[in-house]
């Protein structure tokens, strides 16, 4: 999870999390994130495949933003 400019989160999911995230502090990441650069990473969990990872993305998604705030205060964070 990235903490953009304008305080919103973007949740992703990646195999590469340096390359992605490299991408999207310069700007070629996602749409999303483009317009409220800069963005900083605040929340990193490892999941053993894509489908977990894409189930986990969904979840994470439909938090409200004071559960995510609490989810990357939680031990689960890997960053």
């Amino acid at each position: 999870m990235l903490l953009c400019s304008d305080g919103s989160y973007y949740t992703g999911w990646t195999t590469d999390f340096s390359h992605r995230l490299q991408a999207h502090i310069s700007g070629k990441g996602a749409k999303y994130t483009r317009s409220r650069l800069p963005v900083k990473p605040v929340y990193l969990e490892y999941v053993e495949d894509r489908s977990h990872g894409l189930k986990r993305e969904h979840s994470i998604k439909k938090l409200t933003h004071i559960q995510k705030c609490q989810l990357i205060d939680s031990p689960s964070n890997q960053l």
